[in-house]
C-alpha cells in the first residue's frame, strides 16, 4: 500500500514538471516573436510590430505607408521591396543586412526576413530611412517614432569623398576576402581609433599612422591603393553611417600568421570573425 502511494506520488510530480516545461521552454526566448506597442508622433501605430531577438521589427509595407504618402513595390526575382515618394527612395532585399535610403547605406545588423508574405525590417533602420528617431519605453513595452523635418539627407550629401575612398581601400585591404561581417568590423575599428584621443583624428591619419610603427601592413605594402571591392565600399558606408561591431574594438590581428603576439598579449579578446581576432 505504501509502495503504491509512492509511486502514485512520483508519477504526479513528473507529470506536474512535464506540465511545466513548455513554460520554462517559453522563457528561455520569452521575445521571440513577442508584440510591440509603436506610437508614431504619439499616435498608436495599428500594424504589425513584434521582438525578435530583442529588437523590434515592422513589416516594410505596413510601417512605410503610416509614415507617409509613398508607394511600395516588390520585385520577386530578386525579393526587394522598393518604397518611393517625391524625395524618398528606399530598398530592402530579403535576407540583408541593410537598407539604402537615398543612396544611404543604414545597417540591418540583426538581418532582414519575410514571413508569410510580409518582409520585417528592424524599427530603427527603417525610421531611420524616414528620417525619424526612435525611443524605447520598457515600462510601457513601447517604441516612440518622432518624425524630423525633411528627409534624410542624400549619400551625395552625406558621405565625405575622401572618407569613403581611404576607408574602402583598407577594408579590402584587410578584409577583401573574409565575410562581410567581417568588412564591417575592420571598418570599425578603423573609426573607433579616429575617436581615440591615442589616435590620429582623420581615417586617412589613422590608416599611416606610425607613431608606434606601421599599423596597418596595406599603408605599408603598397595594397590600401589599390581599387576596393564592391562590398567593402557598402561595408565603408554603413560604418561612415553608425554600423559597429562593439565601441570598444581597437585592433584586430590574424594571429595564424601574425610576426607579433604584442596584440594578443596585451589588449582584451573581444571576437573572432573569419581569420580575424578583435581586442580591445
Amino acid at each position: 500500500m505504501k509502495r503504491r502511494f509512492i509511486r502514485k506520488k512520483c508519477i504526479s510530480l513528473i507529470i506536474a514538471m512535464l506540465m511545466l516545461l513548455p513554460v520554462f521552454c517559453l522563457g528561455v526566448s520569452a521575445d521571440e516573436g513577442q508584440a510591440v506597442n509603436v506610437y508614431i508622433d504619439g499616435q498608436k501605430y495599428t500594424g504589425t510590430a513584434m521582438l525578435r531577438n530583442s529588437v523590434t521589427y515592422v513589416g516594410i509595407r505596413e510601417f512605410s505607408t503610416a509614415m507617409g504618402n509613398v508607394s511600395v513595390e516588390w520585385d520577386d526575382g530578386t525579393k526587394t521591396a522598393t518604397v518611393k515618394s517625391d524625395n524618398l527612395n528606399i530598398s530592402s532585399k530579403n535576407s540583408g543586412s541593410y537598407i539604402i535610403a537615398n543612396e544611404r547605406y543604414l545597417w540591418a545588423q540583426s538581418g532582414i526576413f519575410i514571413i508569410s508574405g510580409t518582409m520585417y525590417v528592424p524599427l530603427r533602420t527603417i525610421a531611420k530611412a524616414f528620417n525619424a528617431d526612435v525611443s524605447w519605453n520598457g515600462k510601457e513595452f513601447a517604441a516612440y517614432v518622432v518624425r524630423k523635418p525633411g528627409t534624410i539627407a542624400s549619400g551625395k550629401n552625406y558621405y565625405n569623398a575622401d572618407d569613403v575612398y581611404w576607408l574602402s581601400r583598407i577594408i579590402s585591404a584587410e578584409a577583401g576576402v573574409e565575410p562581410f561581417y567581417g568588412k564591417v568590423a575592420v571598418g570599425t575599428v578603423v573609426l573607433n581609433r579616429v575617436k581615440s584621443s591615442q589616435y590620429p583624428n582623420t581615417i586617412y591619419g589613422v590608416i599611416f599612422d606610425r607613431k608606434f610603427g606601421v599599423q596597418f601592413t596595406p599603408a605599408a605594402n603598397g595594397t590600401v591603393y589599390n581599387e576596393p571591392n564592391a562590398d567593402s565600399i557598402i561595408a565603408a558606408k554603413l560604418c561612415l553611417d553608425g554600423a559597429s561591431i562593439s565601441d570598444r574594438v581597437l585592433f584586430f590581428v590574424n594571429d595564424a600568421i601574425a610576426e607579433s603576439s604584442w596584440v594578443r598579449d596585451n589588449r582584451s579578446y573581444v571576437t573572432t570573425i573569419g581569420s580575424h581576432n578583435f581586442y580591445a
